[in-house]
């Protein structure tokens, strides 16, 4: 790029800057040096391939969304919890607003996750221990008593379930007097990972994606505000993959959901900037800056290129990072400390939109008080007293940096070819459930994890506490425990919750969600009134499983 090219770009990224709002704060060096927001290429230098760096809130976006990075606004510190039961969850969600929590991240119990009622037979020993019990909309509005949820972004990690979960929400918002319209936050809602990686499904993959289409389409229509999926990579890198992999398969995945929207008829313009992207920040420090830069790059590209997206707000991939769940070791649990705080600053200075850091303790168990407040306290350590909030795409032109962004850029570009090559009409979707139906993905990650797990047997991978550095230096830990009494409450009043309810009506409000199912329309309004009906969780999807069938995953050796 020419000198006068480069300085054009700053004009216009100046122009930006100037425009856009700014926080009132000291952008000066702990020793009191004034930085400027931005940095780039010297007046009068040239720098091959600049382009594809650029400045802060412009195509590409290598360096970040926005002209101003972090000094228009911080990212959201949006911590996630829940266990027990709503009411314990909803005390957990009021301390971490009260400590300094910007947006709630909801964590369900795994008979949540497979849409089953906490008085399923297959639901014993499991309700509320690796998150929250929801079985219908009176335990969503405990679940938010006395937290406005026009004013407080939620997300909710689930993908099977997400739809007549995401509906329980919308029901509790309308009893708190809040009009659906208003509502923000984040759907997980990827149903593709769960076939690649965490096994949480109900269906087989066409009606899990007729449920998403139907989601966008009414999140797009009426409350345009939220995002109704979260393509996830996190649990791609937690099952084992290279980060290369974990950004390649996530937005693989994302890009067919993008063709699903269009295959709706849906304008890009308008649902493109409701996908948003859930991304692993593991230790490897600047191996995870630079897959959050190409991340960016990429989605930019391929939006504006291949799918025909003119806006920056249809290009932009907004995600949401958490730090390693895998990365955290039962020996020397203090040490995860650490590891969370280096992953969380690889996340900040990737550029991540907002953030959970994992607890200490979270490899032993769900996190204690005392561990959620350490974790939560990390971030806000990082925000207010690393100054790296001052400047915009800091790392950018980077030798190192540049490099490893081409070097995962190129890894991924390769992936997304062998995937489309595996489908039929050449398309990303058409590839993807090859992929699926064949074990490709499954044994792609367990020939990585593998590889790992040898490297970390042999020494050649060190990990502190575990293959070097041995000596015990830890107390033991007071974890936090799940009494089964929770179970027992909570199959109790739902026993109650059911006796009280209109039964007929619930039947009637069922049978007329399956009869929309089984024809083209939209299923979200049936299952509304299903759930304002006080249906269940389990009912609503035993009804769609009764429909259309479940799955079961082909073997792979």
């Amino acid at each position: 790029m020419t000198p006068d090219e480069i300085a054009a770009g700053r004009q216009r990224w100046q122009q930006r800057f100037d425009a856009a709002s700014k926080r009132d704060a000291d952008f000066t060096t702990l020793s009191g040096v004034e930085v400027a927001p931005v940095y780039g290429p010297r007046p009068g230098d040239s720098y091959e391939g600049f382009e594809k760096i650029g400045w802060p809130g412009e195509f590409p976006f290598t360096r970040g969304l926005y002209p101003t990075g972090y000094r228009g606004r911080p990212w959201t510190i949006r911590q996630f919890a829940g266990f027990g039961n709503a009411q314990q969850t909803n005390e957990r969600y009021k301390m971490i607003l009260a400590a300094g929590g910007g947006g709630l991240s909801v964590a369900f119990d795994m008979p949540t996750l497979m849409g089953r009622d906490s008085d399923d037979p297959r639901s014993l020993g499991e309700v509320g221990h690796c998150g929250v019990a929801i079985d219908s909309a009176a335990d969503m509005e405990v679940l938010f008593g006395d937290i406005p949820l026009a004013d407080v972004t939620t997300s909710m990690t689930i993908s099977g379930p997400a739809v007549p979960v995401f509906c329980m929400y919308l029901v509790a918002a309308e009893r708190q007097g809040v009009e659906p319209g208003v509502l923000n936050g984040t759907l997980q809602t990827d149903i593709f990972k769960e076939y690649i990686a965490q096994k949480e499904w109900l269906f087989p993959p066409e009606p899990h994606l007729r449920l998403i289409g139907d989601l966008m389409e009414h999140c797009a229509e009426k409350i345009p505000a939220y995002k109704p999926i979260s393509v996830s990579g996190y649990h791609i890198r937690e099952a084992g993959s290279t980060a290369a992999q974990e950004l390649a398969f996530t937005l693989a995945d994302g890009f067919a959901y993008v063709e699903l929207g269009l295959s709706r008829g849906m304008d890009i313009e308008k649902f493109a900037p409701g996908l948003s992207f859930f991304f692993d920040a593991h230790v490897d420090f600047f191996e995870e800056i630079a897959k959050f830069r190409a991340a960016r790059r990429i989605w930019a590209r391929w939006l504006r290129d291949v799918y025909g997206a003119k806006t920056d707000k249809a290009q932009w991939l907004r995600f949401h990072t958490q730090t390693a769940g895998v990365s955290l070791t039962a020996q020397q649990p203090d040490n995860n400390v650490v590891r969370t705080a280096i992953e969380a600053l690889a996340a900040v200075l990737g550029g991540t939109n907002s953030l959970h850091t994992n607890a200490l303790d979270e490899v032993l168990a769900l996190p204690s008080e005392k561990a959620a407040q350490i974790a939560l306290r990390t971030q806000q350590v990082i925000a207010e007293e690393t100054g790296v909030m001052n400047v915009a795409g800091p790392l950018g032109g980077s030798w190192y940096v540049e490099q490893l962004t081409d070097q995962i850029e190129a890894e991924a570009e390769a992936i997304f070819a062998k995937v489309k090559d595996m489908g039929t009409d050449g398309s990303m979707t058409s590839g993807i459930l090859r992929g699926i139906e064949d074990g490709w993905f499954m044994a792609e990650i367990a020939e990585a994890a593998f590889v790992y797990q040898v490297a970390v047997e042999k020494g050649d991978k060190k990990v502190v506490g575990v293959n070097v550095h041995t000596g015990d230096v830890d107390a033991p830990l007071e974890i936090l425990r799940v009494s089964h009494e929770v179970e027992k409450e909570q199959v109790r009043v739902l026993a109650d919750r059911k006796s009280g309810r209109d039964e007929q009506l619930v039947q009637a409000r069922l049978a007329d969600l399956v009869e929309v199912a089984r024809g083209d329309g939209n299923t979200i309004e049936p299952m509304l009134q299903a759930i304002r009906a006080e249906a269940t969780l389990g009912e609503v999807c035993g009804a769609l499983r009764d429909l259309w069938g479940s799955y079961t995953e082909p073997p792979r050796f």
